[in-house]
């Protein structure tokens, strides 16, 4: 009996020392879990939301202008050809000059082409198949920041806007519409202004404005004086320039001088004859009246 009973016991310790050691554990194990489950279902989900709010790069705009100097043996044909070239690709011309030969001058000609700026790079070499290209300058002008600045500014106006329409659509008395319609055709007009430039931005941008001119001569421009020789020749050449047009320029104006004299001489006589008129009529006068009345005695000195 007493071993049955220790026996017992023993069993029943053993037991309880089980049960409590695995609801420890149990207890032990159940805020890591909890912990744990968070942490790991919320890396990826950060990872996915930091991935979809990365900036998205801007696409580049940039204004293209530039100047192309070609020598032809027509230059009228060859620009003819050009204005061609460019009307192909979608492009237009919006100046154009054609100088004939002449005694004194040679045939030249230019245009003012705007050109798609996807197709620039090839139009641009048919161009100067028309001939010999003698120089090129291309300039890009960036204004990227500009185009989205001026979205940025549109975007903001229009919800303007149109919280302004809501107003006046639920305005209740005549001083809050009066008001929110003056709000709103200033910000109507602020808009309008801010869209008529981005409209002119984006031209700019489509479309790349090039200036070519065609000459039977070298027309490449000529750089300026680099040394005090050439720049002391290239002074006393202008000072000849200069004197031979003062001289030309004085050969124009005698004739407008001669005609602005005569024009005084005559103004000047027609002054003198009118003060002359006027001063013999008081003298006639008196002797018209000393002969009507020879009664009356002559004035006394």
């Amino acid at each position: 009996m007493r071993r049955s009973l220790i026996a017992a016991l023993v069993g029943s310790f053993i037991l309880l020392t089980g049960c409590s050691g695995s609801g420890s554990d149990a207890g032990s194990s159940a805020p890591d879990s909890s912990f744990s489950e968070p942490g790991v279902a919320l890396a990826p989900e950060s990872g996915f939301q930091s991935r979809d709010q990365a900036p998205v790069p801007a696409e580049r705009k940039e204004v293209v202008t530039g100047q192309v100097y070609i020598t032809s043996d027509d230059p009228i044909e060859a620009a003819r050809d050009a204005v061609s070239a460019v009307e192909a690709v979608g492009g237009r011309v919006d100046n154009r000059s054609e100088n004939p030969e002449t005694d004194n001058l040679t045939a030249s000609s230019s245009i003012t082409a705007r050109i798609p700026a996807d197709e620039l790079t090839g139009t641009l070499a048919r161009i100067e198949d028309l001939g010999k290209v003698t120089s090129v300058s291309i300039t890009r002008d960036d204004v990227t920041m500009q185009y989205q600045d001026l979205d940025a500014r549109i975007a903001a106006l229009q919800a303007s806007v149109d919280r302004l329409k809501a107003l006046i659509a639920g305005a209740n008395n005549t001083a809050d519409l009066i008001e929110a319609e003056t709000a709103l055709s200033s910000r109507q007009g602020e808009l309008d202004s801010l869209t008529s430039q981005k409209n002119y931005l984006a031209d700019q941008v489509d479309l790349s404005t090039i200036t070519v001119q065609f000459s039977t001569d070298d027309v490449t421009p000529s750089p300026g004086p680099d040394s005090f020789w050439d720049g002391l020749v290239a002074g006393w050449h202008s000072l000849l320039d200069a004197m031979h047009d003062g001289v030309v320029g004085l050969g124009r104006a005698i004739p407008w001088i001669g005609a602005l004299g005569v024009g005084a001489a005559v103004v000047y006589l027609i002054v003198r004859l009118t003060r002359r008129s006027r001063s013999t009529e008081p003298v006639r006068s008196a002797e018209s009246e000393t002969v009507a009345n020879p009664d009356t005695e002559p004035p006394r000195e």
